[in-house]
């Protein structure tokens, strides 16, 4: 599986951006999706999941109510829109698929199945 995130940039705080993670065909509808970020000097987290067998998704506390994760299954590619950004928002935002629920909401990202190569999201003060 083969995962292309995209959509990173910088932006004002207050502003918005939307990620876009292109997947190997089939690979949305097979495995939990994730978003992760990494911000310098800290942990990577997970900022929200979706399911694969429905849209239920999971947000990290601070970006519930701002961020929002979708899909296009016809484009085999899942979202992130991003507003209200912060600059604690700042860091490099990576796309994961795993077959397990459980493991990517608990895990921090450890024992991912697959990870997309990460953009770097920029919010200046």
């Amino acid at each position: 599986v083969q995962l292309q995130a995209s959509g990173g940039g910088l932006v004002q705080a207050g502003g918005s951006l939307r990620l876009s993670c292109v997947a190997s065909e089939g690979a949305i509808d097979t495995y939990a999706m994730g978003w992760f970020r990494q911000a310098s000097g800290k942990e990577r987290e997970l900022v929200a999941a979706m399911k694969r067998w429905d849209d239920s998704t999971y947000y990290e506390t601070s970006v519930k109510g701002r961020f929002t994760m979708s899909r296009d299954n016809s484009k085999n590619t899942v979202y992130l829109q991003m507003n209200s950004l912060q600059p604690e928002d700042t860091g490099v935002y990576y796309c994961a698929a795993d077959r397990n629920w459980g493991r990517m909401v608990v895990g921090g990202g450890d024992g991912m199945d697959y990870w997309g190569k990460g953009t770097l999201v920029t919010v200046s003060s």
